[in-house]
């Protein structure tokens, strides 16, 4: 039992990791692709476009945190 819960936890930091919101986005983005495919409508972009613009937008929120640590560090 051990083993399975220590390949659940290695799955789950693996996929979640420090970010949910990526996994979430990611996860919703497969689940409307597939409706879509389903639908017989073409879907094939959804996923590269929500991928790109999920990174994008962890990378700026990352940056501007980062931006906002620094200028506190810089005040004191």
């Amino acid at each position: 039992m051990r083993y399975v819960i220590g390949f659940i936890r290695f799955w789950y930091d693996f996929i979640v990791g420090d970010d949910w919101t990526i996994a979430a986005s990611i996860g919703v983005a497969i689940a409307v692709t597939f409706w879509l495919a389903q639908s017989n409508i073409q879907a094939w972009w959804l996923l590269p476009v929500v991928a790109v613009l999920t990174l994008g937008t962890s990378v700026w929120r990352e940056l501007t945190t980062y931006r906002h640590r620094r200028q506190d560090d810089d005040v004191r």
